[in-house]
C-alpha cells in the first residue's frame, strides 16, 4: 500500500472492508479532541469527518467523544453506519473525498472505545475449569456440581478496565503460602494472565425484564480482546467464601479496537456437545444460529507465543451469559462489559493462563530470555486473534497488550 492509496488493499488484509472495527482515538495536533474511528488496513477513517463531509444522518453520533452514544442508539443504526462506513470506503465515488479522512495508524493515540457501565467475568471454558479443578482439588471431582447447569460468574471493577497499553502495576495484597503461619502483606508474587473475550453491551434493558438469548444481536454492539490480569496468592487467600476481589480487580486490560458483531457472522459455530440437560432459558439445542464464535486466539510474552487457545472449545456461549446475567431481572446498560472467562482448549499449547500452562508452577515456561512460572516485572504480554470471514477471508481482532511494572513504593 503506497501514500497514493490508502483505499487499495490486499484481499488477505486482516482489517479490510468485512472487518471495519471501531476506535476512539487524538492526534498529536488536537490531543484534546478525542474522536471516533474506524480502521481500515493500516489507517483509521476519522469516522465523525467522513459523516460530515457526505451528509450522513448519523453524523451527531459520529462526533461524540466515545462510542456509547452510538453504542445506544441500537441495532438498525449500528448497521446503517456500517453500510455507510463500507460504502465510503469502497465505493469509487466516494474515493476523492474519504481520503482526506484517513489518518496513519501510527500517528494516532487510541484510548478505551466506551465508557463502561458494569463489568462481569465468567468461567466458561470447561477445559480450564477442569484444570484449575484438578490443581486445587487433586483426587477430588474437578468441576463442581453447579458447572453444567449454569454459566459460572462474578461482578469485577468497572473502573480498572484499562485500553490495551496501558501499563499494569504489580499489585500488593496480603498472601499466605500453604506453608507460611500466617499471611504477610507484600506484592504478587504469583502475577498472572487471562486470554478472554469481551462483549460489549450497547442496547440497554429495562429492570425486572430478562434478554433471552434469542435477543443478543439486539443487545450486544461487538466484541473485543481482554487480559483479566490475576494476583493468584492474593486471589487464593481471599476467595473463600465470596470468590476473586482484590485478585482480580487491580486491572482488566481490553483492546481499544471494538469489533461490530456483525463482521463475525462467517466465524459462527456450535458450541460443544451438551453433556447436561439444561433449563429452558439456557437451552440452545433447538436449531437457529450457531452460537459459539470460531476465534483463533495467541498469547505472546516477551514476543514469544506460549499459546493459542480456541474459542471455539468454550462450553458457555456469550448468547446464554448474556440470558443467564439478566434472567433474575439485572438490566442492562449502555457500555457493560462481559468476559469469557479464560480461554483453553483440550491441549496443553492451548491453555489461556499461566496458572494451567505451569501447573500452579510445578512445569516453567520456556522463554528466551529464561524461564517463567508467573509474571515477572518488565515482562509484556499481547493477545491477539482472528477469525474466519466471508469468502476465505480473514477477520482480523484487535490486540491487547500490557507490560508489568514494579510495585508501588508504599
Amino acid at each position: 500500500m503506497s501514500d497514493a492509496t490508502p483505499l487499495e488493499l490486499p484481499g488477505d488484509h486482516l482489517f479490510g472492508p468485512d472487518n471495519l472495527p471501531y476506535c476512539v482515538f487524538t492526534t498529536e495536533d488536537d490531543p484534546d479532541l478525542p474522536r471516533i474511528g474506524v480502521r481500515y488496513g493500516d489507517y483509521v477513517l476519522d469516522a465523525g469527518s467522513a459523516a460530515d463531509a457526505h451528509g450522513s444522518p448519523h453524523t451527531g453520533l459520529l462526533q461524540k467523544p466515545n462510542l456509547n452514544p452510538l453504542m445506544a442508539a441500537g441495532r438498525p443504526v449500528w448497521q446503517a453506519v456500517r453500510a455507510e462506513l463500507r460504502s465510503w470506503l469502497t465505493s469509487p465515488e466516494y474515493a476523492g473525498t474519504v481520503t482526506h479522512s484517513l489518518i496513519r495508524l501510527e500517528d494516532i493515540t487510541l484510548h478505551l472505545p466506551f465508557e463502561v457501565a458494569d463489568y462481569v467475568d465468567f468461567y466458561a471454558s470447561e477445559h480450564h475449569a477442569t484444570n484449575v479443578g484438578r490443581i486445587f482439588r487433586p483426587g477430588g471431582e474437578p468441576l463442581t456440581p453447579n458447572w453444567k447447569h449454569l454459566p459460572i460468574g462474578y461482578h469485577g471493577r468497572s473502573g480498572t478496565v484499562v485500553v490495551s497499553g496501558t501499563p499494569v502495576v504489580r499489585p500488593q495484597g496480603q498472601r499466605k503460602a500453604p506453608d507460611e503461619a500466617s499471611p504477610s502483606f507484600g506484592p504478587s508474587r504469583r502475577l498472572d494472565i487471562e486470554a478472554e473475550v469481551g462483549f460489549v453491551v450497547g442496547t440497554p434493558s429495562l429492570l425486572g425484564e430478562p434478554v433471552p438469548q434469542a435477543a443478543f444481536r439486539e443487545h450486544v454492539f461487538g466484541v473485543c480482546l481482554v487480559n483479566d490480569w490475576s494476583a493468584r496468592d492474593i486471589q487464593a487467600w481471599e476467595y473463600v467464601p465470596l470468590g476473586p476481589f482484590l485478585g482480580k480487580s487491580f486491572a482488566t486490560s481490553v483492546s481499544a479496537w471494538v469489533t461490530p458483531l456483525d463482521a463475525l457472522d462467517a466465524a459462527r459455530t456450535e458450541p460443544p456437545q451438551r453433556t447436561h440437560p439444561l433449563l429452558e432459558y439456557l437451552e440452545d439445542s433447538a436449531g437457529g444460529e450457531p452460537g459459539g464464535l470460531d476465534l483463533r486466539i495467541s498469547v505472546s510474552l516477551n514476543g514469544h507465543t506460549i499459546a493459542e487457545p480456541p474459542f471455539s472449545a468454550m462450553y458457555w456461549t456469550a448468547a446464554q451469559q448474556l440470558a443467564h446475567m439478566t434472567v433474575n431481572g439485572a438490566s442492562l446498560r449502555t457500555g457493560d462489559l462481559f468476559a469469557s472467562g479464560t480461554v483453553s482448549g483440550p491441549e496443553v499449547h492451548q491453555r489461556g493462563c499461566l496458572l494451567e500452562l505451569t501447573w500452579s508452577g510445578r512445569d516453567p515456561v520456556e522463554l528466551p530470555d529464561g524461564k517463567r512460572t508467573f509474571l515477572e516485572d518488565g515482562d509484556e504480554v499481547v493477545i491477539s486473534a482472528w477469525a474466519p470471514g466471508p469468502n476465505g477471508s480473514r477477520i482480523g481482532l484487535g490486540e491487547v497488550s500490557g507490560r508489568i511494572h514494579p510495585a508501588a513504593d508504599r
